[in-house]
């Protein structure tokens, strides 16, 4: 049996709408825009 768990934690702003961001694993996703941030992304 596998195990997918989805790690979602919201309340980081979208950069673009405003929109509350999910963040699954090391990405942050916006419902409006999809992925706003990975975590190979430097500036963040």
């Amino acid at each position: 049996m596998s195990d997918q768990r989805v790690e979602e934690t919201r309340g980081r702003p979208c950069p673009l709408c405003g929109a509350s961001m999910a963040r699954r694993h090391c990405k942050y996703v916006c419902p409006e825009h999809g992925v706003v941030y990975d975590c190979s992304d430097t500036f963040w």
